[in-house]
């Protein structure tokens, strides 16, 4: 016992020996605030409506606050800047997209999609198309989309964790942080989380800004850091006004990109699959176009193909609530994308050590390290009010996610198809099984991508929700001649290759790594000689989005017409309930029945 005790204590040593107490601090505020929160949310959970979808009494701001927070995860808070600091200004289409992706939401999917009122989207799925079965494909793409948008949150956390605690292995971060946010959802859900996730938004957004300012205060503003990484630009500065700021700038180390790729249009990150096949920069133009427009349409119909955003529409009262909604939204994102990429070029002028670094200790962490260049204790605080920002980013994102899936097994996969006379107490129960079910699972997955992109996993999540979930809405709230099942064959074949082709790039980059990660995938090591002589088939399954969406809504629409005899019957009120005003008194309440079912 003594010999174990003594392991213990030297390990515990060495995680807290480096540890700031300020950073430390903040951290530990966001966290406890967090469970206070959530246990305090819990008492006013009592029905099923309230786990599901917060008993659809949410107002305009505090939704629009809360889907912020939930939206704005580690891909936005700290994997944007570590994008933009090491792959340039072709990084920026991804807070542009993410932003823009809410004006599709606005247009055509908000309003009518809460008007026809459900629980869940394959509530959706069922109710349109009058098929159960449907349900069963419509859940099984909530939990692909949702755990592969839980591991770039999983990573966020481990790297934020071993951060703050200079010798924590990654993997305990994962682990503290993924088992804290499964307890908050499991005694919550949906209401639980709705007045945290509110309240994170606005911590977000504190946390990104402030530094910022303070860091643009001591070592000059975005255009001089700007203009150091591009002597074109500080020429321009200096025609235009004889007295320019200039920064002074630490040398960049050898795995940096040069200057030229990281201010071009088509940098290091469009540009990575045609380096590799040795192409020279005009042969690679193409190739980057290809892997632009495909980014673009990830991003963009993928945000209006997110099951645990969408889902939050359920929680206005009524579809005018629900467009509003997003319109705050997108005011409110918008605005905090203004900062990220602000960290990411300083970073690349202050941190160029960063660029040496792989994993959890690479760029994805220079929006924790850079407040700390400002020095002193006001760097310590800077630092931990962005470690802070950085908790508030992925706890919100992930009890969305886990909301979600939860949401999908213990309503449609117990409540709807084992057991559908089950009580309102055994589906809460169920909901509290699912909870920590699935929040074991995206803990175990969150250990095994330290080695990737925190904004790479997000932007794969986003093409797998573009290629099924989008058609799925899209077609069947503006199409009536769409049936089960040309809306299912397009689904399922859209969605099924886009997680295929994300998944081997995914394993073949994992094989790449120097540590444990490319030990246990060595296997997939081939691969990666197959994609240097096959730069197009490498962006196509890298970013698959830009076949598999046109692929999945042509065959909505062959099908569709092949099968038109199996046009639901009542589909002209489907529509109406869709599209007419709700003073008609037309709109669906699917929360009836189940409310009924409980009594």
């Amino acid at each position: 016992m003594s010999a174990l005790s003594l392991v213990l204590a030297q390990t515990a040593g060495g995680v807290f020996a480096g540890v700031d107490p300020w950073i430390l601090a903040f951290s530990m505020i966001t966290v406890v605030v967090t469970i206070w929160m959530g246990f305090r949310s819990a008492r006013t959970s009592k029905t099923a409506s309230d786990f599901f979808v917060a008993g659809r009494s949410v107002s305009v701001g505090w939704n629009a606050s809360a889907i912020s927070g939930e939206y704005l995860s580690a891909a936005s808070f700290m994997g944007v800047a570590g994008m933009v600091m090491s792959s340039g200004y072709d990084a920026l289409w991804y807070p542009v997209c993410y932003a823009c992706g809410y004006l599709f939401l606005l247009l055509f999917i908000a309003g009518p999609l809460r008007r026809f009122g459900a629980y869940t989207i394959p509530d959706f799925a069922e109710g349109r198309f009058d098929s159960p079965l449907f349900r069963k494909i419509a859940v099984c793409f909530v939990l692909f989309i949702g755990f592969f948008y839980t591991m770039p949150q999983m990573k966020g956390a481990g790297t934020t964790l071993a951060y703050i605690f200079p010798g924590l292995p990654y993997w305990v971060g994962v682990v503290a942080v993924g088992a804290v946010i499964t307890l908050n959802v499991a005694l919550g859900g949906m209401k639980g989380i709705t007045l945290v996730q509110a309240f994170q938004y606005w911590m977000k957004m504190f946390a990104i800004s402030v530094p910022v300012f303070v860091l643009m205060s001591v070592y000059g503003f975005y255009g001089a850091h700007l203009g150091a990484n591009d002597g074109r630009a500080l020429a321009a500065a200096k025609d235009a006004a004889p007295v320019v700021q200039t920064v002074e700038r630490k040398p960049l180390v050898e795995k940096a990109p040069a200057d030229t790729a990281w201010v071009s249009p088509f940098g290091p990150l469009t540009t990575k699959a045609a380096k590799a096949a040795g192409l020279s920069a005009e042969e690679a133009r193409p190739y980057s176009l290809l892997y632009t427009y495909s980014l673009i349409i990830a991003l963009v119909c993928g945000t209006a193909g997110l099951p645990h955003i969408l889902v939050r529409f359920y929680t206005n009262p009524d579809g005018v609530a629900a467009k509003r909604t997003t319109m705050w939204v997108m005011i409110l994102i918008g605005i905090f994308y203004v900062f990220p990429p602000v960290f990411g070029v300083l970073g690349r002028n202050l941190l160029p050590e960063l660029y040496a670094a792989t994993g959890a200790k690479g760029t994805d962490k220079v929006v924790l390290e850079l407040p700390r260049a400002v020095g002193g204790v006001w760097g310590s605080v800077l630092s931990g009010i962005t470690c802070a920002g950085a908790f508030a980013a992925f706890m919100s994102t992930f009890s969305g996610l886990l909301v979600s899936m939860t949401g999908a097994l213990a309503h449609d996969v117990y409540g709807r198809m084992l057991k559908p006379h089950a009580t309102a107490a055994e589906r809460l129960r169920m909901f509290k099984i699912a909870a920590v079910a699935i929040g074991a699972v995206a803990i175990g997955l969150g250990c095994f991508v330290e080695p990737l992109e925190i904004n790479f996993m997000v932007g794969q999540a986003f093409a797998i929700a573009a290629a099924s979930y989008f058609p799925l809405l899209f077609m069947s709230v503006w199409w009536r001649g769409m049936t089960m099942t040309g809306a299912a064959t397009g689904m399922l074949t859209g969605g099924l290759f886009a997680l295929a082709a994300a998944t081997l790039v995914n394993v073949s980059s994992l094989a790449l790594d120097k540590g444990p990660m490319g030990k246990l995938f060595a296997g997939f090591a081939p691969m990666n000689e197959f994609w240097q002589h096959h730069p197009l088939l490498r962006i196509l399954c890298e970013q698959p989005a830009i076949w598999t969406v046109p692929l999945a809504i042509t065959l909505m629409i062959v099908v569709s017409k092949l099968t038109a005899a199996k046009v639901p019957d009542d589909v002209r009120m489907k529509m109406l309930v869709l599209h007419a005003p709700e003073s008609l008194g037309l709109k669906n309440e699917y929360i009836q029945e189940h409310t009924a079912a409980g009594h």
